[in-house]
């Protein structure tokens, strides 16, 4: 799990570097190269890339696309680690919307752990003025569009097979971002080429908070971000909050 988030955390850090490219490019090229490694990986277990729920495989990818979308504008107006935190509301997310859609319980206490997560946001906004408002509310419907998805993937669980599902999502990303990006597209120089690989191999997520860690040392240590006390904080109150509401479930 360990070695997962760290993927996960160096994926984020080639995507900050890559930031002066058009958003939707990133995206192309993240989808494109994960695209193909899903579709060797299909041949290899000889599962049809059609699956049987289409809808519900249209509906991953674009939730799972907007989010990936939104989440690269974060990462590249934000410092790293309050980028990288911002997202990890969407389980807060996913339980609320759990409620509606799969008819699934929240225990009373979990409200108040939810509130402790957005009172970190909060704490972090106040004493951070490297936040705009505009990519912080960017940054939550990130979060949002991620829970959408995961409970999408929740309801095909016990119908596809999970390579369908990953698939889907890499299929939409890819078309969209080669449309979307089409009319600015910006050929990559040097560096960007490797560094838009290696976005589309490491892209290995797990919910796993050690991430944040990963995120604050790169923001420090490669792109000079500080972090003050009370953002520190605020951090540790998003964190708090989703990891209490997890544990006492």
């Amino acid at each position: 799990m360990l070695l997962a988030t760290f993927y996960f955390a160096v994926m984020n850090i080639f995507i900050k570097l890559v930031s002066h490219l058009p958003v939707m490019e990133i995206v192309f090229f993240r989808c494109g190269i994960s695209l193909l490694i899903c579709l060797y990986q299909l041949h290899q277990v000889k599962v049809d890339w059609k699956g049987s729920n289409r809808k519900l495989l249209l509906m991953r990818g674009l939730f799972g696309t907007i989010a990936l979308y939104t989440y690269f504008i974060t990462i590249a107006n934000m410092p790293l680690g309050t980028a990288v935190t911002i997202q990890y509301l969407s389980p807060v997310f996913t339980t609320i919307l759990a409620i509606f859609v799969l008819g699934e319980k929240v225990k009373p206490v979990q409200w108040l752990f939810f509130l402790i997560s957005f009172a970190g946001v909060m704490v972090m906004k106040g004493v951070d003025n490297r936040i705009e408002l505009t990519y912080l509310l960017i940054g939550i419907f990130s979060s949002i569009a991620s829970a959408f998805a995961y409970v999408t993937i929740r309801s095909l669980k016990e119908m596809e097979h999970p390579l369908v599902v990953v698939f889907h999502f890499q299929i939409v990303g890819t078309f969209t971002g080669l449309i979307f990006s089409s009319w600015n597209f910006e050929i990559p120089m040097g560096l960007d080429w490797i560094y838009l690989l290696l976005i589309g191999i490491y892209n290995v997520s797990i919910l796993n908070y050690t991430g944040v860690i990963y995120a604050i040392a790169a923001g420090f240590l490669i792109f000079g971000e500080g972090y003050g006390l009370g953002t520190i904080m605020g951090i540790v109150l998003v964190i708090a909050g989703v990891l209490l509401s997890m544990i006492y479930r």
